[in-house]
């Protein structure tokens, strides 16, 4: 799991221009379907984009 590895931003320590979203930056896996966390991580990863590029 790469939890730690990335900030609240998704923004990968140690490392500039890359972002990570996908479901290994989360703390703990859930015990159901992971579909519904992935794409609330990409929506916020988009979000993220977006306010950062302009």
């Amino acid at each position: 799991m790469m939890g730690k590895v990335v900030d609240h931003e998704l923004r990968v320590h140690g490392l500039e221009n890359v972002r990570v979203a996908d479901t290994s930056i989360m703390p703990t896996l859930v015990t159901g379907n992971t579909n519904a966390p992935a794409i609330m991580i990409g929506e916020r990863a988009a979000s993220f984009l977006r306010t950062s590029a302009g």
